[in-house]
């Protein structure tokens, strides 16, 4: 199967919705007491999203163009602090491989594309969360050499 990674285009926002649905429930059944059972985003945000190039969006699809996951990612620099370097950073807000397509290398085809735009672009790094209720994802993670560089944790009252 050839895999092919593209910006995203407004013709993909239907498949797009239906993996944002595919993540939610991942994160909502892992935390219901976080995660509300929706979409992260309604189709007018994600049309604006699209055209903002501080926020590329890219899919990965197959030979016949059919979307089989994205990626949300977000530049970022540290401003007005005197204590963080001024390194640019991509940070990718959201990877969803469709359930129907893993453990076909989209996952790491969208990763690998994500992390040479990000290079192309002078980036730093390449930053991304990982929330503890997603074990599978942090493994796939670190099968692709990312190491935590921050932990973030709770105590819930």
């Amino acid at each position: 199967m050839a895999l092919t990674v593209r910006f995203a285009e407004e013709k993909d926002i239907p498949a797009i919705m239906g993996l944002l649905k595919q993540v939610n429930l991942v994160h909502y059944e892992g935390r219901p007491d976080l995660f509300k059972k929706a979409t992260k985003y309604t189709e007018e945000e994600l049309r604006e999203i699209l055209k903002n190039e501080s926020a590329p969006v890219f899919v990965c699809v197959d030979e016949e163009e059919k979307v089989l996951g994205h990626g949300f990612c977000i530049f970022q620099r540290p401003e007005n602090t005197q204590l963080l370097v001024d390194h640019l950073t991509l940070y990718i807000d959201d990877i969803c491989v469709d359930e129907n397509a893993r453990r076909r290398h989209v996952g790491k085809t969208l990763y690998e594309n994500i992390s040479s735009f990000a290079k192309e672009k002078g980036c730093y790094n390449v930053t991304l969360n990982v929330w503890s209720c997603n074990p599978g994802a942090e493994k796939f993670y670190e099968s692709l050499g990312l190491v935590p560089y921050k932990v973030g944790m709770e105590r819930i009252l």
